[in-house]
């Protein structure tokens, strides 16, 4: 990490730039909003921005998991919860004949029910209550490995899936008929929206995690003409928003993660604007 820490002092002569921990934040962002550009243009596709704010509350529960079984690294809980509720989400969906907003939604309340009560038994929620704002302040580099990986899994795996997604999304059973295993492909996008959304939490926060994800392909619906520019107008958005946010909440002294979704509802609500007119 010293060789880029080096690199960003010599590319970056900046006040900010001088503190460790703002290095580490910049590094977290230009790793966790390609992440959720990416991502976002599909959730945004299959209408489930409230499926992907259902894994965001259910992190309380994976945290309480951890503590029950008495796991150190949080991680392991979060992700293992996060992925067995995705794939339970999705099968309950295809399978059920409740509405897809009735059914993320009763698992949703209590998912957050259960692990509220875990975590709040005796008093002791206050130290767990950093998952709801989240601290990108905080990341260490160990995290932003972690993240690194995280985005190289995904790209390979976006190459070989995106285009089966895409027709999913158009028309599911056209796609069925295509030979397209689609129930396969939207496990593996659950599993994938799952693992990226819970190692964001403790960074982003419960609260702020599905704005990260939704509102930068929701921008990207109001000015992309074809699916390439569509995906890619939603990775430059939630990138230039994530650092212009990081970098405002330093000189104004706010929350990160709260400035750099109040920039990207800027930038959607003027893309709007521009489509209408």
């Amino acid at each position: 990490m010293s060789v880029i820490y080096n690199i960003l002092d010599v590319i970056l002569p900046f006040s900010w730039a001088d503190y460790k921990f703002m290095k580490n934040a910049l590094l977290a962002i230009i790793i966790i909003a390609p992440l959720m550009g990416i991502l976002g243009t599909m959730a945004v596709n299959n209408k489930m921005a409230f499926f992907s704010d259902a894994l965001g509350h259910s992190a309380l529960t994976g945290v309480a998991l951890g503590v029950l079984l008495g796991i150190k690294n949080e991680i392991i809980s979060l992700v293992a919860f996060g992925v067995l509720l995705a794939l339970v989400i999705t099968r309950v969906k295809n399978k059920g004949n409740a509405s897809s907003d009735t059914v993320i939604s009763v698992f949703s309340s209590t998912a957050i029910a259960l692990g509220l009560l875990v975590l709040s038994y005796g008093g002791g929620f206050s130290k767990y209550s950093a998952y709801l704002v989240g601290d990108i302040l905080s990341v260490t580099a160990s995290e932003i490995v972690c993240l690194f990986i995280a985005l190289i899994a995904v790209i390979i795996i976006w190459a070989f899936i995106y285009n089966k997604l895409l027709l999913i999304s158009i028309n599911r059973e056209l796609a069925a008929s295509r030979g397209v295993k689609t129930v396969l492909y939207e496990n593996i996008f659950v599993i994938v929206v799952a693992v990226v959304v819970m190692l964001s939490i403790k960074s982003v926060g419960i609260l702020l995690i599905n704005s990260l994800l939704i509102l930068p392909a929701a921008t990207a619906r109001n000015i992309g003409k074809n699916s390439r520019s569509y995906l890619c107008v939603s990775v430059i958005t939630s990138l230039l928003c994530g650092v212009a946010g990081l970098v405002t909440s330093f000189y104004i002294n706010t929350s990160a993660g709260a400035t750099i979704v109040v920039a990207l509802a800027i930038v959607f609500f003027a893309t709007y604007i521009v489509k209408k007119k």
